[in-house]
């Protein structure tokens, strides 16, 4: 089972992290977190690595469905999107949200998951739509 959904984009990774915030918002989505991966382990181990960016994105409707069908699910919550350079471009990469149904087995989670990925698809897409 792939748990990943992911663009690849010939921009750089400051404009990519600009156009992954907009993108987001146009489906619905805020970003609760940003851990910069790249700064932390810098300051904490010293060790040096690509640019890394995990945005913790909400859509709060789909977030408030899914804690209705699961309290626990607040564990896979927000969904997880990372931007990172890779090479000479940059990925965007988006937890899959049927990984939610897999991992639960709760049916009641489907329509959350569905909508979620259609939301993030779209997003992707429009990311997608940039470097064309």
């Amino acid at each position: 089972m792939t748990y990943d959904r992911t663009v690849r984009l010939d921009s750089g990774f400051d404009d990519t992290v600009t156009a992954v915030r907009a993108a987001l918002a146009d489906q619905g989505f805020g970003i609760l977190t940003e851990i910069d991966v790249t700064a932390t382990l810098k300051a904490k181990l010293g060790h040096e690595m690509e640019d890394y960016l995990i945005m913790g994105a909400c859509n709060p409707p789909l977030a408030h469905q899914a804690l209705e069908a699961d309290r626990s699910i607040g564990l896979l919550l927000p969904c997880n999107v990372v931007v990172r350079r890779d090479g000479d471009g940059t990925l965007v990469q988006a937890l899959d949200p049927s990984t939610m149904v897999a991992l639960t087995g709760l049916h009641a989670l489907e329509p959350v998951a569905t909508e979620a990925t259609q939301r993030l698809d779209a997003a992707l897409s429009a990311l997608s739509a940039l470097t064309s």
